[in-house]
């Protein structure tokens, strides 16, 4: 047996040694270098970094895995995918070889990772074992790998790339926590994203749950023929989960009070209010879930807290990386907001903005979007680099100011990640 695997990130090495072990032939290959390459040919699988070559092109592959954040308009990959090959994700691929495990999937334009997080937390209640994976965490393939026998609840963040890649995997619980327009530049318009999102109940069925957000309209409008059951949510009207006198219910069944939960903004709230109703849905017992969430701080670069230098109080929400994301953070501060915003462009467009920036104060823009993100906000500051824009929030800030990291874009125009440009961030606030 034969398997291609196409992009060589943590993923997709992970991928390559279950396959490996599991007795395929591996061919892994990448236009980048792929920092475990000798590793990896140590083990057997044949490595090809730094582009891809012809022959690959000539094998019968018996599974091709392709990382989701490769276009399927890329050469190499149409070329498979007009001899009429499935590509499969790692995801995919590593549930194929358990049959012991339950999975919740979380997908949506914005919440994924804190309630992914969060409930990772609940799930390690029942088990350490029990973790994170999908778009954030370890490889599926690593966890099999490692406990491929055990019996494992995984909460799994799942994008829209990601689920266009899933043909069997079959999730106990599911969610689309929100919808709104991103990543246009993959998808070539907002519909196909949309689409895709509604994949996560794909496979569902019997007594599994997906989570129906019933306070957002896109949602409402694709979410159909559901095939397993439908478990409303609200922050504002009657529903299957919802706020009832300050408490968190689920049928109304108590599962916490909201004054318990500590991180700011109606949006986290919802987040934790899912996290919570899939925990109890796969077992996590109801005082664990208080426990948590009185205890839980927050997801790194996701509205983080930095620090405060007179009286100056710094965030990081460096994963704000589409326009939606930047509303729900400046929703969540009431005004003296410097906002520093710009980066790769996703073409997502900037308008819906607009509205909400009667919370800023300042506004700084720097890389590829600065000029469109001017337009926006004509009084807007032009820089070249992040670093800039915040040693200039630094001068012009005032006892009683929040100065927020939020970008609204992707971080490839200048950094590896938004993991990179939020450190650097928060290191030059150390600084300070």
């Amino acid at each position: 047996m034969k398997a291609l695997v196409i992009g060589g990130a943590i993923s997709g090495c992970a991928v390559a040694r279950l396959l490996n072990k599991k007795g395929y032939e591996v061919y892994l290959t990448d236009i980048a270098k792929i920092a475990e390459a000798e590793s990896l040919r140590a083990e057997g699988i044949k490595v090809y970094d730094g582009g891809h070559p012809d022959f690959l092109q000539e094998i019968d592959y018996d599974l091709i895995v392709k990382n989701p954040g490769i276009k399927y308009t890329a050469p190499f990959v149409a070329y498979f995918v007009s001899k009429g090959y499935h590509l499969l994700n790692e995801i995919e691929v590593a549930a194929r070889f358990v049959h012991n495990y339950h999975y919740a999937s979380i997908t949506g334009t914005n919440g994924k990772t804190t309630t992914t997080t969060l409930l990772g937390e609940f799930l390690k209640c029942k088990n350490p074992h029990n973790g994170v994976s999908g778009n954030i965490g370890i490889p599926l393939s690593e966890i099999v790998l490692d406990h491929e026998d055990e019996n494992l609840d995984i909460a799994m963040e799942i994008s829209a790339f990601q689920l266009l890649g899933i043909e069997e995997y079959h999730p106990t619980v599911s969610v689309c926590t929100n919808l709104s327009v991103d990543h246009v530049d993959y998808f070539g318009e907002a519909e196909k994203y949309y689409q895709a999102k509604m994949l996560v109940y794909a496979n569902q069925k019997g007594d599994d749950w997906f989570l129906l957000n019933v306070d957002d309209p896109l949602i409402n409008k694709y979410a159909k023929n559901i095939p397993c059951q439908t478990v409303t949510f609200s922050l504002s009207q009657p529903a299957d989960l919802m706020v009832a006198d300050g408490e968190v219910t689920l049928f109304g069944e108590r599962l916490f009070a909201v004054r318990d939960w500590k991180l700011p903004g109606k949006h986290n709230l919802a987040n934790a209010m899912v996290a919570a109703a899939m925990a109890y849905k796969m077992g996590v017992a109801i005082a664990d879930i208080q426990r948590v969430i009185s205890t839980f701080k927050g997801v790194a670069h996701r509205l983080a807290f930095v620090r405060e230098i007179d009286g100056v109080r710094y965030y990081n929400d460096s994963k704000g990386t589409n326009p939606d994301s930047t509303i729900v953070a400046l929703k969540s501060f009431d005004n003296n907001v410097i906002l520093l915003a710009g980066g790769y462009d996703k073409h997502t467009g900037f308008a819906s903005v607009a509205p909400y920036l009667d919370h800023v104060k300042s506004m700084l823009v720097f890389g590829e979007t600065k000029y469109q993100l001017k337009e926006l906000y004509p009084a807007a500051v032009v820089f070249e680099t992040m670093a800039e824009a915040l040693t200039y929030a630094r001068k012009i800030a005032q006892s009683g100011d929040t100065v927020l990291l939020s970008p609204m874009c992707a971080s490839w125009d200048q950094f590896k990640n938004f993991e990179e440009r939020g450190d650097i961030f928060a290191s030059i606030v150390e600084q300070f």
